[in-house]
Protein backbone atom coordinates (compact mmCIF):
# COMPACT_ATOMS: atom_id res chain seq x y z
CA UNK A 1 0.00 0.00 0.00
CA UNK A 2 1.24 3.51 -0.87
CA UNK A 3 2.22 5.36 2.30
CA UNK A 4 -0.05 8.27 1.34
CA UNK A 5 -3.04 5.89 1.31
CA UNK A 6 -2.43 4.59 4.82
CA UNK A 7 -4.52 5.86 7.70
CA UNK A 8 -2.94 7.39 10.80
CA UNK A 9 -3.69 4.18 12.70
CA UNK A 10 -2.02 2.07 9.99
CA UNK A 11 1.11 4.21 10.25
CA UNK A 12 1.58 3.52 13.97
CA UNK A 13 3.37 0.11 13.58
CA UNK A 14 5.81 1.82 11.21
CA UNK A 15 6.38 4.57 13.77
CA UNK A 16 7.19 1.97 16.45
CA UNK A 17 9.68 0.28 14.11
CA UNK A 18 11.19 3.74 13.45
CA UNK A 19 11.50 4.31 17.21
CA UNK A 20 13.42 1.05 17.46
CA UNK A 21 15.65 1.18 14.38
CA UNK A 22 16.15 4.89 13.68
CA UNK A 23 15.91 6.33 17.19
CA UNK A 24 17.32 3.34 19.06
CA UNK A 25 14.77 3.63 21.86
CA UNK A 26 14.70 0.91 24.50
CA UNK A 27 12.03 -1.79 24.54
CA UNK A 28 10.48 -0.05 27.55
CA UNK A 29 10.24 3.27 25.68
CA UNK A 30 8.73 1.55 22.63
CA UNK A 31 6.13 -0.16 24.81
CA UNK A 32 5.33 3.17 26.45
CA UNK A 33 4.74 4.83 23.07
CA UNK A 34 2.56 1.92 21.98
CA UNK A 35 0.48 2.21 25.17
CA UNK A 36 0.13 6.00 24.88
CA UNK A 37 -0.89 5.86 21.22
CA UNK A 38 -3.68 3.41 22.07
CA UNK A 39 -5.46 6.42 23.58
CA UNK A 40 -5.24 8.20 20.21
CA UNK A 41 -6.50 5.08 18.41
CA UNK A 42 -9.42 4.84 20.85
CA UNK A 43 -10.32 8.50 20.26
CA UNK A 44 -10.11 8.17 16.47
CA UNK A 45 -12.38 5.13 16.44
CA UNK A 46 -14.79 6.67 18.94
CA UNK A 47 -15.21 9.67 16.64
CA UNK A 48 -15.41 7.52 13.47
CA UNK A 49 -12.06 8.86 12.30
CA UNK A 50 -10.30 5.50 11.98
CA UNK A 51 -9.96 6.10 8.21
CA UNK A 52 -8.36 9.54 8.69
CA UNK A 53 -5.10 9.84 6.73
CA UNK A 54 -2.15 12.00 7.84
CA UNK A 55 -2.79 14.66 5.17
CA UNK A 56 -6.42 14.91 6.28
CA UNK A 57 -5.49 15.75 9.86
CA UNK A 58 -6.71 19.22 10.86
CA UNK A 59 -5.92 21.57 13.72
CA UNK A 60 -9.52 21.03 14.80
CA UNK A 61 -8.84 17.31 15.24
CA UNK A 62 -5.88 18.04 17.50
CA UNK A 63 -7.91 20.48 19.56
CA UNK A 64 -10.73 17.96 19.97
CA UNK A 65 -8.24 15.30 21.07
CA UNK A 66 -6.88 17.72 23.70
CA UNK A 67 -10.42 18.37 24.93
CA UNK A 68 -11.02 14.62 25.10
CA UNK A 69 -7.87 14.15 27.25
CA UNK A 70 -8.80 17.03 29.53
CA UNK A 71 -12.21 15.42 30.17
CA UNK A 72 -10.96 11.85 30.60
CA UNK A 73 -11.33 10.27 34.05
CA UNK A 74 -8.39 8.32 35.50
CA UNK A 75 -9.75 4.85 36.33
CA UNK A 76 -7.55 4.52 39.42
CA UNK A 77 -8.01 7.94 41.03
CA UNK A 78 -11.53 8.58 39.67
CA UNK A 79 -10.35 12.10 38.92
CA UNK A 80 -9.61 13.98 35.69
CA UNK A 81 -6.26 13.22 34.07
CA UNK A 82 -3.48 15.38 35.43
CA UNK A 83 -1.89 17.87 33.04
CA UNK A 84 1.32 15.84 33.21
CA UNK A 85 -0.49 12.68 32.09
CA UNK A 86 -2.31 14.55 29.30
CA UNK A 87 1.07 15.76 28.06
CA UNK A 88 2.45 12.21 27.85
CA UNK A 89 -0.30 11.38 25.32
CA UNK A 90 0.25 14.64 23.43
CA UNK A 91 4.02 14.12 23.24
CA UNK A 92 3.46 10.64 21.79
CA UNK A 93 1.11 12.15 19.17
CA UNK A 94 3.62 14.91 18.41
CA UNK A 95 6.41 12.38 17.91
CA UNK A 96 4.15 10.51 15.48
CA UNK A 97 3.91 13.75 13.45
CA UNK A 98 7.71 14.09 13.62
CA UNK A 99 7.89 10.61 12.13
CA UNK A 100 5.64 11.77 9.26
CA UNK A 101 8.02 14.70 8.62
CA UNK A 102 11.05 12.39 8.61
CA UNK A 103 9.34 10.00 6.20
CA UNK A 104 8.06 12.78 3.90
CA UNK A 105 4.46 11.92 4.72
CA UNK A 106 2.27 14.98 4.27
CA UNK A 107 0.63 16.06 7.52
CA UNK A 108 0.44 18.94 10.00
CA UNK A 109 3.76 20.09 11.49
CA UNK A 110 4.52 18.66 14.98
CA UNK A 111 4.51 22.19 16.42
CA UNK A 112 0.75 22.27 15.97
CA UNK A 113 0.43 20.05 19.03
CA UNK A 114 0.67 22.30 22.06
CA UNK A 115 1.13 20.76 25.49
CA UNK A 116 -1.20 21.42 28.39
CA UNK A 117 0.12 24.05 30.77
CA UNK A 118 1.13 22.66 34.12
CA UNK A 119 0.40 25.12 36.90
CA UNK A 120 2.04 23.37 39.81
CA UNK A 121 5.77 23.11 40.29
CA UNK A 122 7.02 19.54 40.47
CA UNK A 123 7.30 18.43 44.09
CA UNK A 124 10.04 15.97 44.97
CA UNK A 125 8.84 13.40 47.49
CA UNK A 126 11.54 11.63 49.46
CA UNK A 127 12.07 9.64 52.64
CA UNK A 128 14.30 10.48 55.58
CA UNK A 129 17.10 8.08 56.53
CA UNK A 130 15.00 6.89 59.48
CA UNK A 131 12.12 6.08 57.12
CA UNK A 132 14.48 4.32 54.69
CA UNK A 133 15.71 2.20 57.60
CA UNK A 134 12.13 1.22 58.48
CA UNK A 135 11.45 0.28 54.86
CA UNK A 136 14.57 -1.88 54.47
CA UNK A 137 13.87 -3.68 57.73
CA UNK A 138 10.23 -4.41 56.86
CA UNK A 139 10.87 -7.64 54.84
CA UNK A 140 11.09 -10.89 56.80
CA UNK A 141 14.59 -12.14 55.91
CA UNK A 142 13.82 -15.59 57.29
CA UNK A 143 12.06 -16.22 53.96
CA UNK A 144 13.31 -16.36 50.37
CA UNK A 145 11.09 -13.49 49.25
CA UNK A 146 12.10 -11.44 52.30
CA UNK A 147 15.80 -11.79 51.46
CA UNK A 148 15.07 -10.85 47.86
CA UNK A 149 12.88 -7.89 48.77
CA UNK A 150 15.39 -6.41 51.22
CA UNK A 151 18.09 -6.70 48.54
CA UNK A 152 15.78 -4.93 46.08
CA UNK A 153 15.01 -2.03 48.42
CA UNK A 154 18.65 -1.69 49.49
CA UNK A 155 19.77 -1.68 45.85
CA UNK A 156 17.27 0.97 44.82
CA UNK A 157 18.35 3.35 47.58
CA UNK A 158 22.08 2.63 47.36
CA UNK A 159 22.36 3.07 43.58
CA UNK A 160 19.55 5.48 42.72
CA UNK A 161 18.64 3.23 39.80
CA UNK A 162 15.38 3.54 37.92
CA UNK A 163 13.05 0.57 38.36
CA UNK A 164 13.42 -0.35 34.65
CA UNK A 165 17.19 -0.43 35.09
CA UNK A 166 16.86 -2.67 38.14
CA UNK A 167 14.72 -5.23 36.30
CA UNK A 168 17.38 -5.69 33.60
CA UNK A 169 20.14 -6.65 36.07
CA UNK A 170 21.54 -10.15 35.70
CA UNK A 171 23.17 -12.39 38.29
CA UNK A 172 26.46 -12.45 36.42
CA UNK A 173 26.83 -8.67 36.85
CA UNK A 174 26.98 -8.99 40.62
CA UNK A 175 30.47 -10.34 41.17
CA UNK A 176 31.18 -9.85 44.87
CA UNK A 177 34.60 -10.79 46.23
CA UNK A 178 34.57 -12.56 49.64
CA UNK A 179 36.16 -9.62 51.45
CA UNK A 180 34.41 -6.87 49.42
CA UNK A 181 32.82 -4.04 51.38
CA UNK A 182 31.23 -2.35 48.39
CA UNK A 183 30.62 -2.92 44.70
CA UNK A 184 30.40 -0.97 41.46
CA UNK A 185 28.98 -2.14 38.15
CA UNK A 186 28.31 -0.65 34.73
CA UNK A 187 24.73 -0.44 33.50
CA UNK A 188 23.00 0.85 30.38
CA UNK A 189 20.34 3.30 31.46
CA UNK A 190 17.69 5.47 29.85
CA UNK A 191 18.56 6.63 26.36
CA UNK A 192 21.18 3.83 26.14
CA UNK A 193 23.51 5.95 28.30
CA UNK A 194 26.23 3.96 30.06
CA UNK A 195 27.03 4.79 33.69
CA UNK A 196 28.51 3.25 36.80
CA UNK A 197 26.36 2.59 39.87
CA UNK A 198 27.66 1.94 43.36
CA UNK A 199 26.46 -0.48 46.04
CA UNK A 200 27.08 0.29 49.72
CA UNK A 201 28.50 -2.22 52.19
CA UNK A 202 25.05 -2.76 53.67
CA UNK A 203 23.59 -3.44 50.21
CA UNK A 204 26.44 -5.81 49.32
CA UNK A 205 25.69 -7.84 52.46
CA UNK A 206 22.00 -8.02 51.54
CA UNK A 207 22.89 -9.17 48.02
CA UNK A 208 25.30 -11.80 49.41
CA UNK A 209 22.58 -13.23 51.64
CA UNK A 210 20.10 -13.26 48.79
CA UNK A 211 22.49 -14.77 46.23
CA UNK A 212 23.32 -17.65 48.58
CA UNK A 213 19.76 -18.84 47.97
CA UNK A 214 20.33 -18.63 44.18
CA UNK A 215 23.52 -20.69 44.05
CA UNK A 216 21.96 -23.69 42.33
CA UNK A 217 19.47 -22.15 39.91
CA UNK A 218 20.19 -21.31 36.28
CA UNK A 219 18.01 -18.23 36.06
CA UNK A 220 19.80 -15.34 34.36
CA UNK A 221 17.90 -12.51 36.07
CA UNK A 222 19.16 -11.08 39.36
CA UNK A 223 15.71 -10.61 40.86
CA UNK A 224 13.19 -13.35 40.13
CA UNK A 225 9.60 -14.26 40.88
CA UNK A 226 9.11 -17.30 43.12
CA UNK A 227 5.44 -17.68 42.21
CA UNK A 228 3.91 -19.44 39.22
CA UNK A 229 5.21 -22.35 37.12
CA UNK A 230 8.97 -22.85 37.07
CA UNK A 231 9.08 -22.78 33.28
CA UNK A 232 7.46 -19.33 33.18
CA UNK A 233 9.43 -16.13 32.70
CA UNK A 234 10.76 -15.48 36.21
CA UNK A 235 12.42 -12.07 35.86
CA UNK A 236 10.55 -9.58 38.03
CA UNK A 237 8.72 -6.88 36.08
CA UNK A 238 8.62 -3.17 36.92
CA UNK A 239 5.04 -3.63 38.12
CA UNK A 240 6.10 -6.45 40.45
CA UNK A 241 8.82 -4.30 42.03
CA UNK A 242 6.41 -1.38 42.36
CA UNK A 243 4.02 -3.70 44.22
CA UNK A 244 6.84 -4.95 46.45
CA UNK A 245 7.77 -1.41 47.50
CA UNK A 246 4.10 -0.55 48.08
CA UNK A 247 3.66 -3.66 50.23
CA UNK A 248 6.51 -2.74 52.58
CA UNK A 249 5.57 0.93 52.56
CA UNK A 250 2.26 -0.02 54.16
CA UNK A 251 3.92 -2.50 56.52
CA UNK A 252 6.45 0.11 57.70
CA UNK A 253 3.74 2.73 58.18
CA UNK A 254 5.28 5.14 55.67
CA UNK A 255 3.37 7.69 53.54
CA UNK A 256 1.13 5.91 51.04
CA UNK A 257 2.48 8.20 48.31
CA UNK A 258 5.83 6.37 48.54
CA UNK A 259 6.78 4.72 45.25
CA UNK A 260 9.86 3.10 43.72
CA UNK A 261 10.84 6.50 42.32
CA UNK A 262 10.65 7.94 45.84
CA UNK A 263 13.75 5.85 46.64
CA UNK A 264 15.57 7.40 43.69
CA UNK A 265 14.55 10.85 44.93
CA UNK A 266 15.69 9.88 48.44
CA UNK A 267 19.07 8.77 47.11
CA UNK A 268 19.61 12.10 45.32
CA UNK A 269 18.29 14.18 48.21
CA UNK A 270 20.57 12.42 50.69
CA UNK A 271 23.62 13.20 48.53
CA UNK A 272 22.55 16.81 48.08
CA UNK A 273 22.03 17.40 51.79
CA UNK A 274 25.49 15.93 52.42
CA UNK A 275 26.97 18.64 50.19
CA UNK A 276 27.42 16.75 46.92
CA UNK A 277 27.20 19.13 43.93
CA UNK A 278 24.47 18.87 41.29
CA UNK A 279 26.82 17.89 38.46
CA UNK A 280 27.99 14.84 40.40
CA UNK A 281 24.41 13.90 41.29
CA UNK A 282 23.54 14.25 37.60
CA UNK A 283 26.17 11.60 36.82
CA UNK A 284 24.94 9.30 39.60
CA UNK A 285 21.36 9.50 38.31
CA UNK A 286 22.24 9.28 34.63
CA UNK A 287 20.39 12.48 33.73
CA UNK A 288 21.13 13.75 30.22
CA UNK A 289 20.35 17.34 31.16
CA UNK A 290 21.38 19.15 34.36
CA UNK A 291 17.98 20.89 34.29
CA UNK A 292 16.38 17.55 35.23
CA UNK A 293 18.64 17.28 38.27
CA UNK A 294 17.83 20.82 39.38
CA UNK A 295 14.45 19.74 40.75
CA UNK A 296 16.38 18.67 43.84
CA UNK A 297 17.53 22.22 44.58
CA UNK A 298 14.02 22.92 45.88
CA UNK A 299 14.66 20.39 48.62
CA UNK A 300 17.85 22.07 49.79
CA UNK A 301 16.30 25.51 49.39
CA UNK A 302 13.58 24.52 51.86
CA UNK A 303 16.17 23.03 54.21
CA UNK A 304 18.23 26.23 54.13
CA UNK A 305 15.10 28.28 54.74
CA UNK A 306 14.19 26.19 57.79
CA UNK A 307 17.75 26.51 59.15
CA UNK A 308 17.65 30.28 58.58
CA UNK A 309 14.35 30.59 60.43
CA UNK A 310 15.64 28.53 63.32
CA UNK A 311 19.12 29.97 63.80
CA UNK A 312 19.28 33.43 62.25
CA UNK A 313 19.40 36.09 64.95
CA UNK A 314 17.02 39.04 64.83
CA UNK A 315 17.42 42.37 66.53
Amino acid sequence: MNKSEKTIIEHIPGFLEYADIEKGLSITSQETYERLLKKLIFWLKKNKLEHLKPHELLSEHIWNFRVFLARTINKNTKELLKKTTQNYYLIAFRNLLKYFVDRDILSLPPEKIKLAREKKEKIVKFLSLEQIKKLTEAPNTATLTGLRDRAIIETLFSTGMRVAELTTLNKEQIKIKPDAKDLEITIIGKGSRVRIVYFSERTVNSLKNYLKTRANDKEKALFINYKGPKKALRRLTTRSIENIVKKYTLKAGLPITTTVHTLRHSFATDLLTQGVDLRTIQEFLGHKNIATTQIYTHVTNKRLRDIHRKFHSEF
